[in-house]
């Protein structure tokens, strides 16, 4: 037995649902740690190389320049060498007298280069200084506490750190957006494909009449598609021979019976015969419901096709079919409740439902609830009810006979019921007997 891994459960939670999503995760997730290693491989390396050089190339021209003032402080000499700072190093310098330092620090922005430069600054000068990267987009003000006074430099930006950042992100950024746009496309039209050949199934397990699907997408979808219409024709064909079978069985059934109905109402009247003549007759009449019941189970409703139907008709028409033999029956169910049903089939196996609760009750009640994508149909009773051991059995055919009953109407609603991609169970009822609970996708 294998045991799963620590949080394998989360992840599952995690990870996609459907194909689509589970393909583009396949893509992407390699994609983007390609991406990120490529970027911490140039950020990392290459960025801070440069960086470093070129903050420690503007660090050193400040040093030296402060170093020169330092050496020849005349006023003369200082001003020649801020002059020489300024056309041979590109940096412009001022002396502040008598000013002080309000801060020492400073934000930081995109990269390392302020780091660096800051780096660079305290190895080489040993003085206090401040930074201001935000307020000339052109350049960097720096300031450095000398002796008595502040130098005001400012430095250019182009100076300090590269543009090739911004280009590498952006092509890392958008190269990964316009492979998983590509890939996105390609993968919504394979798994396209495999969403119709999904609904065509669904739709002839629910005994939906449904055009030869069209094959399309990878060559393993198609050979699914062609297989899938093969498979559809054959069973097509095979009801359309059991049907037709049928039909000539049913007249050379129902053709006997007949005659035997009436070779019986001909017979001279005689009272010692006349209780076997009607217990005869009564034989005949069973066998009839008998082959009625055989061949509708067998037929399976296949030749109706599926159409928009009001339930809560239905469910009021059963009733009112039932109330007719003197049962009490309730319905319960909101109005214009619209289902893609068999109508004749559905009401069948309601009907059979409810003759088979009002054989061994006195209230029956039937009740309709929407519940998202599948609406729930119940048939309550209150007889006896049927032992928990034996709530499956009693769909087999002919294992709930009795009490007037051939021993297939459960049968026949739950083959109608499962035709129409719902089930149908058996468990107590609220009202003391017996619940039939169906469920019908909507």
């Amino acid at each position: 037995m294998r045991v799963p891994f620590p949080g394998e459960r989360y992840l599952k939670r995690m990870l996609p649902r459907s194909l689509l999503g589970r393909s583009l995760l396949m893509i992407l997730a390699p994609l983007v740690l390609l991406q990120a290693v490529a970027l911490q491989v140039f950020y990392g390396s290459h960025l801070d190389i440069i960086s470093r050089r070129f903050t420690g190339s503007v660090a050193g021209e400040i040093a030296y320049t402060y170093e020169l003032m330092r050496r020849f402080p005349a006023p003369e000499d200082r001003n020649w060498i801020l002059r020489l700072a300024r056309s041979e190093f590109g940096l412009e310098m001022r002396i502040e007298p008598d000013a002080v330092l309000d801060s020492t620090t400073w934000a930081n922005v995109l990269g390392p280069m302020d780091d660096d430069l800051a780096q660079a600054l305290r190895e080489k000068l040993n003085l206090p200084f401040a930074m201001d990267w935000e307020s000339d987009p052109q350049s960097v003000l720096i300031r450095v506490q000398l002796p008595g006074s502040v130098l005001d430099i400012e430095a250019p930006r182009k100076r300090l750190y590269t543009d090739t950042i911004y280009i590498f992100i952006a092509w890392v950024v958008g190269s990964s957006l316009l492979l998983f746009g590509i890939a996105a496309l390609f993968m919504r039209n394979q798994v396209r494909a495999i969403r119709r050949l999904t609904e065509a199934v669904e739709a002839f397990g629910m005994g939906r009449d449904t055009d030869p699907l069209m094959p399309q997408g990878a060559a393993e979808v198609r050979k699914a598609a062609t297989a899938f219409n093969r498979m559809q024709e054959r069973v097509r064909r095979f009801l359309a021979q059991r049907t037709e079978m049928l039909a000539g069985v049913s007249h050379d059934l129902r053709t006997p019976l007949t005659r035997l109905k009436l070779a019986l109402a001909m017979l001279p009247p005689d009272e010692a015969l006349e209780q076997d003549i009607q217990d005869m007759v009564g034989d005949v009449e069973e066998m009839e419901r008998m082959v009625t019941a055989y061949l509708a189970f067998a037929r399976g409703e296949a030749a109706e096709q599926a159409e928009p139907v009001n339930l809560s008709d239905v469910l009021e028409e059963v009733a009112a079919g039932a109330r007719r033999t003197g049962a009490e029956v309730a319905v319960n169910a909101p109005p214009g409740l619209m289902l893609s049903l068999r109508a004749y089939a559905v009401r069948r196996a309601l009907t059979n439902l409810v003759d088979n609760a009002r054989r061994h009750a006195r209230h029956v009640a039937l009740a309709a609830v929407p519940l998202g994508r599948v609406v729930q149909v119940t048939v309550d009773d209150d007889g006896p009810g049927i032992l928990p051991e034996r709530r499956e059995s009693v769909f087999r055919p002919f294992e709930s006979s009795g009490d007037g009953g051939t021993g297939l109407g459960l049968t026949i609603a739950r083959d109608i019921i499962r035709a129409h991609g719902g089930e149908i169970v058996l468990e107590d009822s609220p009202l003391g007997g017996l619940r039939a609970r169906i469920r019908l996708p909507v």
